[in-house]
């Protein structure tokens, strides 16, 4: 049955694991602190990622993890592969109850289909839970690679906008893109990911 409100489902989420082929998707815990800092501290993830600061710490990587797990306008992923944590994923409400889908990976863990295979399970999680028309995201103009995730998982470029990254200090320019649910149920021939 999909859930109307998703600020009411998502606090129920946080116990939602994902499994795909490769990756297993949870809620990170104060035990992955240091994985997270480890992660998003790396200034080459920081400059893609809207609101992570550079440099990063493991008081940032904290508060993140609390923010996590009270968050009901939000479904945060820890993405593991043979139990290393490898990047985060995340679905956010942030305005006009359109989700927004948002992920990133380690830098040694780039160009393996790792973003892609977390992003296609979260956004399987999304349209199988929620009563949604659409998914929406974006990408630095800068980082041809994440616009490449969006794109495989059927994303539609929809224009450029200027947003703010705190780890660059400035504004700069970034692609968005739109799923709609027609187009995702048109492409769900990609392998399934596992609900538990």
């Amino acid at each position: 049955m999909l859930q109307e409100l998703p600020t009411r489902s998502l606090r129920e989420s946080g116990a939602v694991v994902l499994e795909t082929k490769r990756l297993l998707l949870r809620q990170p815990t104060l035990a992955d602190v240091k994985a997270i800092t480890r992660i998003a501290g790396d200034e080459r993830v920081a400059i893609n990622l809207r609101r992570v600061p550079h440099p990063y710490s493991v008081e940032d990587a904290t508060q993140f993890v609390a923010r996590v797990a009270n968050a009901g306008g939000m479904a945060t992923f820890l993405i593991e592969r043979k139990n290393e944590a490898i990047g985060l994923a995340s679905l956010t409400w942030d305005k006009d109850e359109r989700p927004e889908l948002g992920y990133c990976l380690g830098f040694h863990h780039w160009g393996q289909g790792y973003a892609t295979e977390a992003a296609r399970a979260l956004i399987d999680f999304a349209f199988e839970e929620f009563s949604i028309d659409a998914i929406h995201s974006g990408a630095r103009v800068l980082n041809p690679a994440s616009r490449h995730v969006l794109e495989k998982c059927g994303f539609q470029w929809t224009g450029v906008e200027l947003h703010r990254f705190l780890a660059l200090g400035s504004s700069t320019p970034v692609d968005r893109f739109r799923l709609e649910r027609g187009v995702w149920s048109s492409l769900k021939g990609w392998s399934d990911a596992v609900r538990r």
